[in-house]
């Protein structure tokens, strides 16, 4: 793969992802089939949760956005490692608590938060809140609010379906697991297109057209959202 490669695939995936995003449903969605799995299942169910979890991390678009946000210009593995340890460390307390205690949100009004997080850290890779608003958020600490608010979301859509009780902690935790390692898999595959991609001399100038685009897709998303909410 080339850097040019490399950035057409980025660059046509996120257009793909804005072109869907008009026809989304909720972010945090959850298929036909595997709400109907969930409300089945009694008892510990480990496999098919591990696969659940696994399959809401690399097909949630919103999950991805942020998580490719967070880790644009980031180049050095520690602090990756550090900034994808947070959001996971959000994103897994609030899903598990959440469920557990039973805090039910809104679906429509968390989803648009999450899509004001894609919103807010593609104008932060862009320099855009600090030169409109005269605000630089520490980082560190937003990618842990935001994951906090990401796994919100989740528990709001696994409330919806009703769990059952029995086994419920164990199957959270099965899922969560599920989620984490979805969330490497993406993880890997974005750096891998990232580092190819930014060998390219035009990396700068596409860089900050992707961060664009990542922009209007966190905006449609919140639009979107709040609709749903004024309509309902």
């Amino acid at each position: 793969m080339t850097p040019a490669t490399a950035s057409r695939a980025l660059t046509a995936a996120l257009a793909l992802a804005l072109t869907c995003l008009a026809g989304a449903a909720q972010a945090h969605n959850v298929t036909p089939g595997d709400a109907g799995y969930i409300q089945e299942i009694w008892g510990w169910r480990p496999i098919p949760l591990l696969y659940l979890g696994a399959k809401h991390m690399v097909t949630g678009y919103d999950h991805i956005l942020f998580l490719l946000g967070v880790v644009f210009f980031l180049y050095k593995m520690k602090d990756v490692a550090i900034y994808v340890s947070l959001f996971a460390l959000g994103h897994s307390s609030t899903m598990l608590l959440g469920v557990w205690f039973g805090w039910g949100v809104n679906a429509c009004i968390i989803d648009a938060i999450i899509g004001f997080s894609v919103l807010c850290k593609a104008l932060d890779n862009l320099g855009k809140l600090e030169d409109w608003f005269g605000f630089q958020p520490d980082t560190r600490a937003a990618t842990l609010v935001f994951g906090l608010f990401h796994g919100t979301g989740l528990a709001t859509k696994i409330l919806d379906h009703q769990i059952a009780e029995d086994g419920l902690l164990a199957n959270l935790v099965s899922f969560n697991i599920g989620v984490e390692l979805g969330q490497i898999a993406a993880l890997a595959v974005i750096l891998i297109v990232m580092g190819w991609w930014r060998r390219s001399p035009a990396f700068g100038r596409q860089a900050a057209a992707a961060n664009w685009v990542m922009a209007a897709m966190g905006l449609g998303l919140m639009a979107f959202q709040i609709n749903g909410y004024l309509a309902s």
